[in-house]
Order: structure tokens, then C-alpha cells, then sequence
């Protein structure tokens, strides 16, 4: 174990894990998660290949939402509301960022329910903070 006092560098107080491991982690990570940029550049050449789910509330959701985005409020995840979707598509989960953790209970709910799931890191708020823009209105779905 490292001698934490000791050190005066936040950055190397702890040592980095070896590439082997270092690789296991962050591939890990982008089994759970994807990011705006990737969403974006999906959503710019539809179809896309999963479902993209704002679960934000109705109201949040018609002010401003991810073009392709469909608005089922994580509260509402459920076996029912998700039928017309096929028992194998992936699912990409967003609410309003990284002060939010209902992107988090989504992706339970889903995955409590078999389903395959990313979280988009960041939500509306990393979303706008790359320059992309929202729709707004109702779901068409």
C-alpha cells in the first residue's frame, strides 16, 4: 500500500494500475456508458440501433430533449411500457446530467428487467455543453 502522507502530489500519491488492468477498466466503462459525441454522430444518420430514452419528466422533456429521443420517465420503466420495444434492444439512458442520478435508476430498472442499457455520461447538460442543440415538443413515439 502506498504511504499517502508522504506524498505532496495528489496526482501520484497513488500509483497508476498496470496497463493490463488499466485496459480491463476502461473497457469496462464502455460496456456501461457512451457519451454525447457518440449519441450525437448516431443520431445525425438515422436509423440508429437502439433506443434512446430521455427519463426526464414529461414537462423537461418538451422544453428540450435529444433529437430520437423517446421520454419514459424512469419511474415508469417498466415491462409494460416497454413492449413495443424487441427483448433485445439496447437502451440508452439520459436525464439532466451529471447532478442527476436519474440516468442511474433507469439503467437499474432496465437491467432489473433483462434489458441491455448504456448511459449516455453527461445528459442535456453535457449534451449543451458540446455545442449540440435540442428539440423540443412532444415524443412522436
Amino acid at each position: 500500500m502506498p504511504d499517502l502522507v508522504s506524498s505532496t502530489n495528489p496526482v501520484t500519491e497513488v500509483p497508476a494500475a498496470p496497463s493490463s488492468r488499466a485496459l480491463e477498466h476502461f473497457l469496462a466503462l464502455l460496456e456501461f456508458e457512451t457519451d454525447c459525441w457518440d449519441v450525437h454522430a448516431a443520431t445525425e444518420s438515422p436509423p440508429f440501433d437502439f433506443v434512446l430514452l430521455d427519463v426526464r419528466s414529461p414537462d423537461l422533456f418538451i422544453h428540450g430533449h435529444v433529437r430520437g429521443a423517446i421520454n419514459l420517465p424512469h419511474r415508469r420503466i417498466n415491462d409494460r411500457n416497454l413492449a413495443d420495444h424487441a427483448a433485445d434492444a439496447l437502451f440508452v439512458v439520459y436525464c439532466a446530467g451529471p447532478h442527476s442520478n436519474g440516468a442511474d435508476r433507469a439503467a437499474v430498472r432496465l437491467a432489473q428487467l433483462g434489458r441491455p442499457v448504456k448511459k449516455m455520461i453527461g445528459g442535456i447538460t453535457g449534451w449543451l455543453d458540446e455545442g449540440f442543440e435540442l428539440e423540443t415538443g412532444p415524443s412522436l413515439v
